[in-house]
């Protein structure tokens, strides 16, 4: 058996017997109606649905309209902004809303400012004409924040002031499983995107919660703290959201009402991503792909789904390149303060910072299983973060089958997870 595995700018082969595998578990496939291009102009003619009424055209959405705020993804994200802004402007540009009345704001929740040439990555063709019009949202600049109230759970709410300066939003996004808000999308373009940052750390503080995981909305209280942000906004809101296929093309996309927008694409996520498998593996493999390889802290949703595929005590293999380091370092830090996984729980139950919830995942990981990842960190740095280094996706598959074998597993089984951010495995268990 030979499975290749795209990293960086090369590609490693992995190479074991047949009997060894259990499962590829890759995104599934579904038709799509047409190329990128197609799919998006016709979910812009066909709207979501509200209460059996087809929704508002963007045309008529626009109409009357003065300052328009486009929410747009950061680089972080696969979504295919460049695309959605060609089938989205020349109805703005219709609209007689003239450009010094266009913001377009990437939503970088808690993230890193863009790069300039990640801003040249997302806008593409558009960046000439409408890089002047784009700003990032930096949720620690508190005079750019509204306060609006607290959420049911106690969250206060502050949002980015340019919500409030607009008298027309569209929301921009793509829609995958995520493993502690349920899936991206939709509400997440206003929480985590443009809020502040407490906001966001004390949102995230819900992820500690057992109900936070991924494909689950209904009494997911981080899901819970994100709807309750959206009545707040006063000016309509236009939503733009797309779901992909395993070769980040879209798959489909749906348009018109926020949350009927969100929960169209939801189906079609849970259909492509939500993948079967026969059982857990004595061995899990689980690729970050590009660009959810920048680093560790994004790259982390790989493990977390990966875990699902795995039996407690086998071996969690990651392959990400994390070219731009650990990431937010607060979580690596509280790891490298514990003595143990067990220890990094205990600390993140008595105090809690925004990272903290990657921190605790991670170490919940790390207590049943051992956790080896192929990347361009330090062995030092994974050490203290309880995770193995391996130079090659082949050497610690060697490794995690000689350790399965010295424990009696006369054949070892393997899950192999070439797009393990989105692949939400489920062993029907």
């Amino acid at each position: 058996m030979k499975i290749e595995l795209p990293y960086l700018d090369r590609i490693f082969t992995l190479e074991f017997p047949d009997e060894n595998l259990l499962a590829l578990a890759e995104p599934n496939e579904i038709d799509a109606a047409g190329d990128s291009l197609s799919v998006l102009r016709n979910a812009l003619d066909q709207m979501s649905e509200t209460g059996g009424k087809k929704g508002q055209s963007l045309e008529e959405f626009l109409q009357g309209g003065k300052r328009l705020l486009i929410i747009i993804n950061d680089a972080t994200r696969p979504t295919p902004t460049e695309a959605m802004l060609s089938v989205l402007l020349p109805a703005v540009e219709k609209s007689g809303i003239r450009k010094e009345d266009i913001c377009i704001l990437v939503a970088t929740g808690a993230h890193r400012a863009p790069t300039e040439e990640e801003y040249r990555q997302i806008l593409g063709v558009h960046y000439g004409s409408f890089r002047a019009n784009c700003v990032h949202h930096d949720s620690k600049k508190d005079k750019d924040m509204v306060e609006l109230g607290s959420t049911r759970n106690g969250t206060p709410i502050t949002l980015n002031k340019r919500l409030f300066e607009a008298d027309r939003i569209i929301a921009t996004g793509s829609v995958e499983p995520h493993y502690f808000a349920g899936f991206t999308g939709g509400r997440k373009a206003f929480l985590p995107g443009i809020a502040g940052f407490r906001t966001i750390e004390t949102n995230h503080k819900q992820a500690l919660s057992p109900a936070a995981r991924s494909l689950a909305l209904e009494g997911n209280p981080v899901h819970e703290d994100m709807m309750d942000a959206l009545p707040l906004i006063r000016a309509p809101i236009f939503s733009f959201m797309t779901v992909l296929d395993k070769n980040q093309g879209v798959a489909a996309a749906a348009a018109g009402d926020l949350m009927a927008s969100f929960y169209q694409a939801v189906k079609i996520a849970r259909k492509i991503f939500c993948v079967t498998i026969p059982a857990k593996a004595d061995i899990v493999v689980s690729a970050a792909k590009f660009p959810m390889d920048i680093d560790l802290y994004q790259s982390q949703k790989a493990i977390d789904n990966g875990a699902l595929a795995l039996k407690d005590g086998g071996t969690l293999i990651l392959v990400s390149s994390c070219r731009d380091g650990i990431g937010d370092e607060a979580y690596a830090d509280l790891l490298a303060q514990a003595s143990t996984p067990e220890d990094a729980i205990e600390r993140i139950r008595r105090s809690y910072k925004l990272g903290y919830h990657k921190a605790a995942k991670m170490a919940e990981v790390s207590a049943r299983a051992a956790v080896t990842a192929v990347t361009e960190l330090s062995e030092e740095q994974l050490a203290s973060l309880f995770i193995g280094k391996a130079g090659s996706p082949q050497e610690a598959l060697d490794t995690a089958l000689a350790a399965a074998k010295k424990r009696g597993v006369t054949v070892p089984k393997i899950i192999i997870l070439p797009d393990g951010c989105v692949t939400v495995p489920d062993p029907g268990e």
